[in-house]
C-alpha cells in the first residue's frame, strides 16, 4: 500500500528515519529551496529518490498545510511488541510505554505520539480495531514524530499482561473520584501510561488491569483536559521523575 505524506517536517522525518520505502518526492514548482526543503532535497538525492516539481496546487491538494512538499511512500511500518522491549534494553533504560485505548481523533493521536517521542517513550500500543491508526493525517499531526516511534497494533489486555509480567507498573489516566493525584514514586522505574478514549475513557477490562489510577489536579472551571493534553502532561511528569532518578544516579 502506498500513501502520500505532506508537509515539510513530516516529509523530512520520513526520509530521515529511513523506515519506509519512498517512491518519489514532490517539491512544488517555483517554491524557494530554503530551510527544511533543502534538507529534503539533499536526502532524496543521497538515496536516489526521484524528485518531481508539479504545480503547487497539485501538491497542496494532497493534504492540509503541505508547504509545497510531499512524498509517496509505503504504508506505516508497525512493529512487534518485542521490538519495544528490545529498544529499552539496548538503551539500558527502564521500559517506558504509552498505551492508547481507543483514541479515535487523528489530531489527538498525533499529538500524543509527538509528546511520547519527545520524552523518550520506547513504544506506543494501539488496539487492533475501533481506534485511529497511523495515517498520513496522524503523521502530519505528529510533525513526523511517528516515524521515530515504535507503534504496535495489538490486543491491549494481553499486551498489558505481558508488560506486568516484565515488571512494568501500569498507570491508568482518568478523572474519576477513585483516581489519585500523581506521585513521583508511581512514575519512576518501568512504567506504562494508559490513556483512554476521548469520550468514554478506558474500557472496563483495560481499567481493571491498571495497577493504579491517576487524575491530574485542576483549578479551572472546565471539567477536564482533553485526552491529548492530559496524556501529554502525564508523560512529561513521568519523564521528569525518570530524569531526576538518572541525575541522582550520575552524582
Amino acid at each position: 500500500m502506498k500513501e502520500w505524506i505532506t508537509g515539510r517536517n513530516p516529509v523530512y522525518e520520513v526520509l530521515r528515519a529511513g523506515r519506509r520505502q519512498v517512491f518519489r518526492v514532490w517539491a512544488a514548482e517555483g517554491v524557494q529551496e530554503k530551510g527544511r526543503l533543502v534538507d529534503i532535497l539533499r536526502l532524496a538525492k543521497e538515496r536516489n529518490i526521484p524528485v518531481e516539481h508539479p504545480p503547487r496546487n497539485r501538491v497542496e491538494a494532497l493534504g492540509e498545510n503541505a508547504q509545497g512538499a510531499a512524498l509517496e511512500a509505503s504504508g506505516y511500518p508497525y512493529v512487534d511488541f518485542l521490538d519495544i522491549l528490545d529498544r529499552a534494553a539496548s538503551r539500558g533504560e527502564d521500559l517506558f510505554v504509552l498505551v492508547l485505548d481507543l483514541v479515535q481523533n487523528p489530531q489527538n493521536l498525533g499529538t500524543l505520539i509527538r509528546t511520547a517521542e519527545a520524552v523518550g517513550v520506547h513504544g506506543t500500543l494501539l488496539p487492533l480495531r475501533h481506534a485511529a491508526g497511523v495515517t498520513p493525517a496522524v503523521v502530519s499531526a505528529s510533525a513526523g514524530a511517528t516515524e521515530h516511534m515504535l507503534v504496535v497494533q495489538t490486543n491491549l489486555a494481553q499486551a498489558i499482561d505481558r508488560l506486568k509480567q516484565a515488571g512494568v507498573w501500569v498507570i491508568g489516566l482518568e478523572g474519576s473520584p477513585e483516581a489519585s493525584p500523581p506521585e513521583p514514586r508511581t512514575l519512576k522505574g518501568p512504567v506504562a501510561l494508559v490513556v483512554g478514549n476521548e469520550g468514554e475513557g478506558m474500557r472496563p477490562l483495560v481499567r481493571q488491569l491498571c495497577d493504579v489510577l491517576v487524575r491530574l489536579p485542576m483549578r479551572g472551571k472546565v471539567d477536564s483536559y482533553n485526552a491529548a493534553v492530559a496524556g501529554s502532561i502525564a508523560l512529561f511528569l513521568a519523564f521528569q521523575s525518570r530524569l531526576e532518578v538518572r541525575q541522582r544516579g550520575s552524582q
